[in-house]
Parts: structure tokens; sequence; C-alpha cells
């Protein structure tokens, strides 16, 4: 009987550690998938990841607060966005025996703390139906330690404050995240200004002294720049100060209606709302251009409102940090392709840099007055030279000025000569500056002319850090060569199917399949014209010196203005890669390269081509084709049977099934069914996560299951 009640008492314990509740008291832990839920079930506390890893490709893991009720999960407050936590298994929310809210690691090792002056050791922590995580003494709901909304992240809650309170010193401001998955505070910041003559505003400010946009001072109903706040009905922004201090709060009428004000990371502050039925968020901006954020771009960049907002490096720039900018983080801006000679002069004399001049745009700021240029970048007008020595911010590409900007001799050449002149340049150069390149000689008048005109005509054009660099061609009666950078590790081929290949690890397969993605997104959607590659195959991904992949021979390669959405091609030689429609014969989108991707991930996997010439039958399945044994594989939940045996077993069992997801969703017979390739890097960095998927009906009529369903 006693053995009972004992066990009976530890589930009901486990229960109790367990429910979603709104409150944490001293005898309970948060562990984790546990979290906390406000009364009105609007808002949770607990632990998530947001896509982003540490250096060693561990996962990173937030304690924080987010919409529950809102099917796209949306953080609105971080505890440890500046130590996030590598192993979730070892990490718990406790209140400690000073009666503080903490994130234990190890039992011992604090990673967070409230670090309130707490006067009792008796205190629970309570999620409020507002959004707002208290710190309170258990016996006293009003006596509040602690709250998150003193200390906002990037995000303000209708309810909550931004100024500072006079008493305690304490100032609320609104700091942008470092992108869109890394929550270490970053430059951009919203915040309420005020001096001794009564005059308050609103400013947003850049690291941390710069501020580019102002709210214009309180008026008494509104503030002076931003007047479209009086009268609204369904939002409304007030001012109030007294001798405690000063704060700005927001309401929303509507009590249906979630909203939540953002400092993004755009350094654009949002208002985003979620109406009932919503399958995403509206949002609302104050300033109307993006070019008008402070270093909106980062150095050495040109910003561009129309169409729409855009970035692009300058003349002679290349982007310093692609990953960053698919992430909206574009502070890294773009890096000199190559060294200046540090002996420029006006007249740009024998090896002297040169100037470039760059029309109709706003110049950068911080210029000095000066008689004469001969470094960096420089503007003439009646008013005198105006010059800039260090990294050059906000240029736009509206304006009246003339902008010259200091290049390489070899940069600022490419721009006056034709590129028969350029290749031959380069060739000599690389007698001169020992630059290695891959030269690639096309014969036949009829076929070598067309596949010169598709690689010049694509690559000529793009820039990626996934995509291979076209440095330069020529061309001369039915002799086509091109010259591109050069790969020292050779095509992906040569080492999964070759046996005097380097075997890659697993890391470094994963991180292959994630950059062809990437490669392959660009030249989808972020060029002017769609492309679509048309060869995708390991003969065609080269790797360079650190194995990051570079997708090339474009020679194939299909361009058409994206008021199109299909084109009409002939077939290819490797059939293997071939999406069912092309082999129908109909018109073809970029979808082509997804199936062809997907079955590239696959060989990925295995290390090995996905049909070989050795055939085996168990229980009427044809065992030789590769494609069929994943999908059983995915639906038996047995994976590790399909990777390469060179790896010896040490993969990362969560990625294999991943990339295993993905690929199967991109070999789908129809093509609407397959993802984009922005969904697919979506995937593979894991900001979102790959759903069930049908097996393809090519698969089911192999594999002889009709109906099969993947997990």
């Amino acid at each position: 009987m006693v053995l009972w009640l004992l066990v009976i008492s530890l589930h009901l314990h486990i229960l109790q550690c367990h429910a979603a509740t709104d409150t944490l008291s001293l005898s309970q832990e948060l562990t984790g998938h546990d979290k906390l839920l406000s009364s009105n079930g609007r808002f949770a506390l607990g632990f998530f990841q947001t896509g982003s890893k540490f250096s060693d490709n561990t996962p990173k893991w937030y304690l924080g607060i987010w919409f529950h009720t809102v099917p796209k999960f949306t953080s609105v407050w971080v505890a440890n966005g500046e130590n996030p936590i590598a192993n979730l298994s070892s990490c718990k929310l406790v209140l400690s025996h000073d009666g503080n809210l903490v994130v234990l690691l190890e039992e011992t090792t604090t990673a967070w703390s409230t670090k309130a002056n707490t006067t009792t050791n008796t205190t629970v922590a309570t999620l409020l139906d507002d959004g707002n995580l208290v710190l309170r003494s258990a016996s006293n709901s009003s006596n509040v330690f602690w709250q998150s909304f003193d200390y906002p992240t990037d995000t303000i809650l209708q309810g909550a404050k931004i100024g500072w309170n006079n008493s305690t010193g304490l100032i609320r401001r609104l700091v942008s995240r470092k992108n869109t998955i890394d929550q270490t505070t970053d430059m951009y910041s919203w915040e309420l200004s005020g001096n001794n003559g009564g005059h308050t505003t609103i400013v947003s400010m850049f690291n941390p002294s710069q501020q580019y946009w102002s709210s214009g001072d309180w008026g008494g109903r509104y503030f002076g720049n931003i007047p479209e706040t009086v009268g609204q009905t369904w939002l409304s922004l007030d001012f109030t100060s007294t001798e405690e201090g000063a704060y700005i709060q927001y309401a929303i009428e509507d009590p249906t209606v979630l909203s939540r004000g953002i400092m993004d990371v755009s350094g654009q502050m949002k208002v985003l709302v979620w109406f009932e039925g919503s399958q995403d968020w509206t949002i609302y901006t104050a300033l109307k251009s993006q070019c008008d954020i402070y270093a909106s771009c980062g150095p050495f960049t040109v910003c561009n409102d129309v169409p729409s907002p855009s970035c692009s490096c300058l003349k002679g720039y290349s982007i310093r940090s692609p990953q960053d900018w698919e992430l909206d983080d574009r502070t890294g801006g773009c890096a000199r392709n190559t060294p200046l000679y540090c002996s420029a002069n006006i007249t740009g004399v024998g090896k002297a840099d040169k100037f470039y001049p760059m029309n109709s745009v706003q110049l950068p700021v911080d210029a000095k007055n000066v008689g004469i240029a001969t470094t960096a970048a420089y503007s003439y007008d009646q008013g005198g030279c105006f010059i800039w020595h260090d990294k050059l911010l906000n240029i736009q590409q509206q304006g009246n000025n003339i902008l010259h900007l200091c290049l390489a001799a070899k940069e600022e050449q490419s721009s006056n000569t034709n590129r028969r002149g350029l290749i031959i340049g380069v060739a000599i150069g690389s007698l001169t500056d020992s630059t290695t390149i891959a030269v690639k000689r096309l014969d036949g008048f009829r076929q070598g002319e067309k596949q010169f005109r598709a690689e010049v005509s694509s690559t000529g054009v793009i820039q990626h850090v996934n995509l291979v660099i076209l440095i330069g061609f020529c061309c001369q009666g039915d002799k086509r060569l091109l010259v591109y950078e050069y790969m020292p590790n050779g095509s992906l081929d040569s080492h999964l199917f070759q046996s005097n290949g380097m075997v890659l690890d697993w890391t470094t397969r994963y991180q292959i399949a994630l950059g062809i993605a990437r490669g392959s997104s660009y030249l989808h959607s972020s060029c002017r014209a769609c492309i679509i590659h048309c060869d995708i195959k390991p003969e065609n991904i080269l790797l360079d010196g650190s194995f990051t992949p570079k997708v090339a021979d474009f020679g194939m390669a299909k361009l058409f203005r994206r008021d199109f959405s299909h084109v009409v091609t002939t077939m290819r030689e490797t059939i293997r890669y071939l999406a069912p429609e092309w082999i129908s014969g109909t018109p073809i989108t970029s979808k082509v390269d997804v199936y062809s991707y997907g079955m590239v991930l696959l060989e990925i996997i295995s290390g090995s081509r996905n049909s070989s010439k050795q055939s085996s039958y168990e229980d009427g399945v044809h065992e030789a084709y590769f494609p069929v044994r994943v999908a059983r594989s995915l639906l038996d939940g047995d994976i590790a049977t399909l990777v390469d045996a060179k790896l010896l077993g040490e993969v990362n069992q969560e990625e294999v099934e991943r990339v295993c997801k993905v690929a199967c969703w991109c070999i789908q017979d129809v093509e609407f069914d397959r993802p984009t390739m922005s969904e697919v890097v979506q995937f593979l960095k894991c900001v979102s996560e790959v759903e069930t998927l049908p097996m393809p009906r090519l698969l089911q009529a192999i594999a002889g299951q009709p109906n099969s369903k993947i997990m």
C-alpha cells in the first residue's frame, strides 16, 4: 500500500511539473519541451531554437516567449540571446534559493538569471495574458520584483512601455537581432529621447549614436512626423510623462487582433498584426524608404528603392558574406576584389589606381572638404572637392551627384574594354600574379556557339559564393574559350564515386548540399531574369580549396523573363537526373532543377550512383534503384543503411533523415508538389520543418506500394 502511494505521489509530481500552467513555483522546474502557458492561451514560455547553430554544428537553444496561438512561430522575447544553450537536456528553468528565476546548466552553472533584488525567497514566476513574464511574491501578487516588459529585446507588445524610469534609472528600448535566426543583439535600436527643454521624440539609432529617423516632437495628441496615428480606429500611440519618468505605449482596439512592434534586422520599425483567420502577419512601417535607414546595405554598397528595396556591391567589390545576406543581415556589406597599389593619382598613369565615375547617386555621409583627391572616393562641384577615406555608407542610386570611386587599374579597365581584350589581360596577369585559372574550350561552330552564348549570358551577369565565377572569354572563328576561377578540389563526382577521391565526411556533405541549394535558389529567384541551369549533377558541382560547392557548366542554361512561367528546350543527355515533365516533352520550369537536385542529394547520401548495373529483387522490389530504398527506409524508420559505408556510421542521423525527406520532396512527379529551391534552403537550415509527404508515383510503381506515405 505504501509503495502504491509513493508511485501515485511521484506520478502526480511529474504531471505537476509538465502540465502547461501559467505559473512556476519553487518546487517545479521547466525542462526540455515543457512550457508555461498564459491563462488565455495566447502566449507560451519555454526553450526554442531558430535554426542557428554553433561552429561545431550543435544547435542553439533559447529561453523565450512566443505567440502560442499563431501557426507561424513568432518569438516576442528572449532571455539568453547572447548566451544560447547547446544541450537542451542539460538545462532547466527554476527558482533559485534567493528567489530569482534562473536557467541552470548541469545543475550548477547559471546561463541566465533575472538578477532581481528580491526581499523574499518565496517567489513565483507567472506568464500573464499580455505576454509579460513576472517574478513576484508568492503571497502578494502585487509585489513584483522583475518583469520581462522591463527588459524587451526587439519586440514590444501591447501594454509594454518604451522609455525611462527616473527613480530606478531603467531604460527600455528595442534592439534589433543579428539576423532572422541569430538572437544576438545588433546595430539598430528604437527608443524614446528627451531633453531639459521638454522636447520628447521617438528615434531610430544606429550603433549607438547615429540617428537616422525621428518621429518629431510630441504635440499633445501625436508625434509631429507621424500624425496618422491620430484618429485610427485600430491603432493608437500614447505618450506619458510624469516625475517618475516618461514612456510610450501602443494599443489595438480590437481584442481579437494579435499585434507586436519590432525593430527589424533591416533597421525598420514595424508594427505587425495577425487578424483572425490570417495565414501571415500584416506589416506596417514608419519609414517608407528602406534606403533611408543608416547603413542599410552595409559598407561599399548601393541602395536602390526602385522598383523595390535592393542592395548591390560597388564596382570592384563583392558580397562579404552571402550567408548573412540571405538572413537579411547586410551589415558586413561588400569587400574590395583587388587591393589598391596606394600610388593612385587623378591621371592614373602606369599601374596607379584609377577613379571610376558613378553617376546619379546620393553621396555617402562623413565627407571631408579638401583641395584634391588621391585615394578612396571623391566628388567635386562648385563648392569644392569632398573626399571619403574610410567605409562608404549610405550611397543611394537616386541623386544628382557623381561619385568617383578609387579602383585598382585592373578593375577599372574591365569597364572600358571588350570581353576579348579582358581575357587576354587575365591570361597575361596570371603569368605575373600567379593566379591559377581554368580554361574551357568549346569546339564546333553550331553547338559550341550555343553553349558559349548560354554560359556567357548567364554566368557573365551573376555573382554568388556558390556559383562559379566567369573571369573572361574570347572567340575567334569557330573556337570558343571560357576562363573560370580554378577549383582545386575538382568536381563532386570524383569524391563520391571514384575510389581515388577524398572521402567527404558528413558535415562537409551537408554543407555541400546546402551550398548547391543556395546557388540554385539565387539563379531561380534573385537574378533579374530567372535562370534554369538544366544540368544539375555531381559532375557540374565544383569544390574550391575549402570544399565550398560552386555550380558550374551553364552550357544548357535557359534565361526567361519572370512574367513567363515556362520555357521550351531540348532534352539533355544525362537522363538519370531528368524530371518526368521534361522526358514527356512539355515546357519546363525551374522545378526541373529541383528534381535534379533531389537526385543529387540521394547520391550525396549514398556515395554512389542512384542506379547500378547490379540488380536484386526482394519481395518483388527492385533494390538496385536507390530512390526506392530511400522511400522504403523512411517508411520503415531505418535510414542508417542508406548512408555511404565509407563514413563508418559517423553521421548526424537527424540531418540524414532531413536530407532524405527533402530529396523525396524534390523528386515528386508533379512539379507543383516540389518545393522551390528557396524552401529547400530553409529546410536544410532547419528554419522550416519538412512535413509528411507522399511517395512519388513513379517510386510507388517500382516499389509496388500504392498510396504510400513517407513520414
